[in-house]
């Protein structure tokens, strides 16, 4: 039987087993199975996985795990410096990013045809950097990072690689006036963290990574003044679709995994 499973710690919450579970059933992949292990050390795991698993996915604090125990690695894993993607191949296990994707999914439902150049990113963490290539991807030229903590050193090569221009942002900033000035904001933090900003930072179209729950307390801000918001789940959504299609061979039924997620969410 052809497995896949998501990997991490903890893991009990994913819900990339409703979505692929969904697709193999899509495609009439009945022989296809797909759990989550909770896993600790990668390399060891890796080391004594049954040929029966074509791919994992893997979720936090393993993304760096993945890179390393890598023998061949995507142009954007080693650009994004981390992998939550990898796939049996006759060489090894390749490594992959599709957050990447992930991102990109979620920012075309939120900005259609629009072309934005500027945009307010919050949070520093690993998020952060497949955030940054989907702005990138989408035309994004200046981008302004507010963290409790100045970490913009971490991401200036990313950005220099991607050709975009960082600025830095802290929570004593004008807030209000900084959300006005961008084309969107992207939120990579636990809502609890912006629970005293809200008001502020809701002054522009919200792409919040958090999905559930949903609607996150940013997006119900923003979307109560009018703007566009979209959330995690649609990331999660596209970035599942690629690992679908590399460990099976087989095009991503998206409609019907989406239908999956969004059930598995109560979501409309």
């Amino acid at each position: 039987m052809p497995r896949a499973a998501v990997l991490g710690s903890p893991v009990a919450h994913s819900l990339s087993p409703v979505l692929h579970n969904a697709g193999y059933e899509a495609v009439n992949l009945e022989d296809w199975d797909y759990t989550k292990i909770e896993v600790t050390d990668l390399a060891a795991f890796l080391a004594n996985a049954g040929e029966e698993y074509r791919g994992f996915s893997v979720t936090m604090p393993l993304k760096f795990d993945a890179l390393a125990c890598a023998n061949i690695v995507s142009e954007r894993a080693e650009l994004i410096g981390s992998a939550n993607t990898l796939v049996r191949t006759e060489e090894g296990w390749r490594a992959d990013n599709t957050d990447t994707e992930g991102v990109l999914g979620a920012l075309d439902e939120l900005l259609g045809r629009s072309q934005p150049s500027t945009a307010l990113l919050i949070g520093a963490g690993g998020t952060a950097r497949p955030v940054l290539w989907g702005l990138a991807q989408r035309g994004v030229q200046d981008v302004t990072v507010l963290n409790r903590s100045d970490r913009i050193a971490e991401l200036r090569p990313l950005a220099d690689d991607l050709g975009l221009t960082l600025h830095v942002a802290t929570f004593s900033d004008d807030l209000a006036g900084l959300a006005r000035s961008v084309d969107l904001v992207v939120s990579t933090v636990p809502s609890a963290a912006l629970e005293e900003h809200l008001t502020q930072l809701a002054k522009a179209p919200v792409f919040d990574v958090i999905y559930d729950p949903w609607p996150t307390p940013l997006t119900v801000y923003a979307a109560a003044d009018g703007y566009p918001t979209v959330g995690g789940h649609v990331m999660l959504a596209n970035q599942a679709f690629s690992q679908f299609e590399q460990f099976t061979g087989h095009t991503a039924p998206r409609a019907e995994m989406l239908t999956a997620l969004n059930k598995a969410l109560k979501l409309p």
